[in-house]
């Protein structure tokens, strides 16, 4: 079966010089689906299926638990602001397919642009459709806040692969994590659509100085007539948010009024399953760390960065609760674990092997310096209550320098014990 299925895909492969962009596109889908069959010659050599695109392909299966997770949080937050299905099983076909809603545009949107224009480089270059935004198409929706306007969206990725990653020469050769670089661009360009207590909470409009529950046509012109012939509840526009509600993220409340502002309103076992408002993949940290521990058994994240950025915010996070200055170093260390996307960026963000130091002992330093700049950011810029997607990204433009000083380092040991060879 797999040789005639082989056959038939060698037979309908377009002519690379005559239809260059259909050999381009052809070329994608069928070293996606085959194994490469490059041989090595000699009998030292291990020849390995796991090339490019299915190491890539197991980081996106490391992401579904949070994408499923994410998809249900979006509308549970929805409606936790309206006071209603407070539940977890309450209202589940509303939250799931209002959450469907939501992520499946930002999904499509990340990859079409994405993709597109590595399409369109590929096939200027003459080579194959390179693999890299595999992984950053599925995680740039995660890291967004899920009512994010889709023309914003599609300009941050565009931005973050032309100028980010193809003018550096493509996959391979970026300096800068994309998925970042995709979310700091809007961070600076659109800071309201990414920042503040009102962004966390999709499906809220503001009337008349009120917020109330609006949804489009799709959700009330194709789900409520399916849900009403089963008897289900639907969506309801105009429903007012109830009294006192604020989409404030843990993170905000910390910065605003420390530790006893945070558990006013959310519970640490709240933050730990991920009913919080937040980015759509980083609420849930048993999910993020089930994906974090695929990647480490299947050998695809280094662990010393993982375990150098933890001992980072360890130990700065022990430091600033006994300097204790502001409402933010009150927060117990341990907490800024589940407070916000820690979790989430040392798993999928900082263990980028493009974008991270090479050597082992590079990555020891990169990821402890992740740890412990992205929580002094987190605990003392009141204006920004998050810092890990901006000390991955400073971090990733010293990755090089790191590497070299340590490649500087193993050389200068070696000479001197060749020397007090030769001298003994």
């Amino acid at each position: 079966m797999k040789n005639s299925l082989l056959s038939f895909f060698l037979k309908i492969e377009p002519d690379k010089k005559k239809s260059p962009f259909l050999h381009t596109l052809y070329d994608g889908f069928f070293t996606f689906a085959f194994t490469p069959d490059h041989v090595t010659k000699g009998g030292v050599h291990v020849r390995d299926g796991m090339d490019l695109k299915r190491l890539m392909f197991h980081v996106v299966i490391a992401l579904q638990l949070c994408y499923l997770f994410g998809t249900y949080n979006i509308g549970q937050q929805h409606f936790s602001a309206l006071g209603m299905y407070e539940g977890f099983l309450e209202g589940f076909h509303l939250k799931i397919f209002y959450g469907l809603v939501q992520i499946l545009p930002l999904f499509v949107v990340a990859n079409v642009v994405g993709l597109g224009i590595e399409f369109f480089y590929a096939y200027k270059k003459g080579h194959g459709i390179e693999e890299g935004f595999l992984v950053s198409g599925a995680l740039i929706p995660l890291v967004m806040p899920p009512a994010l306007p889709l023309w914003i969206l599609a300009i941050s990725v565009a931005f973050a692969v032309i100028i980010g990653k193809e003018a550096f020469g493509g996959t391979g050769m970026n300096v800068l994590n994309i998925a970042l670089l995709s979310r700091v661009f809007i961070f600076f360009a659109y800071p309201t659509t990414i920042s503040g207590d009102d962004v966390w909470v999709a499906g809220l409009e503001k009337v008349d100085g009120v917020w109330t529950a609006s949804y489009n046509f799709i959700v009330t012109g194709l789900f409520n007539p399916v849900f009403e012939s089963f008897g289900w509840a639907t969506y309801q526009n105009g429903i007012a948010v109830v009294d006192g509600y604020s989409g404030a993220t843990p993170l905000s409340l910390a910065a605003k009024g420390g530790w006893e502002a945070v558990t006013a309103r959310f519970t640490p076992e709240q933050m730990f399953w991920g009913n919080i408002p937040g980015s759509v993949g980083e609420t849930h940290k048993l999910f993020v760390i089930m994906g974090a521990g695929l990647l480490l058994y299947l050998g695809i994240a280094s662990w010393r960065i993982m375990l150098s950025m933890v001992l980072g915010l360890v130990v700065t996070g022990i430091l600033l609760n006994m300097w204790d200055a502001t409402p933010a170093m009150n927060v117990p260390w341990y907490y800024h674990f589940s407070m916000g996307s820690f979790l989430f960026a040392m798993a999928f963000m900082a263990t980028d092997p493009v974008t991270a130091a090479a050597t082992d002992r590079g990555k020891l330093i990169y990821g402890f310096f992740i740890g412990a700049i992205g929580l002094v950011i987190r605990v003392l810029n009141p204006a920004y209550p998050e810092g890990w997607m901006l000390a991955i990204l400073f971090m990733n433009v010293f990755a090089p320098l790191i590497d070299h000083f340590v490649v500087e380092g193993h050389i200068a040991k070696r000479k001197s014990r060749l020397t007090k060879l030769a001298n003994s």
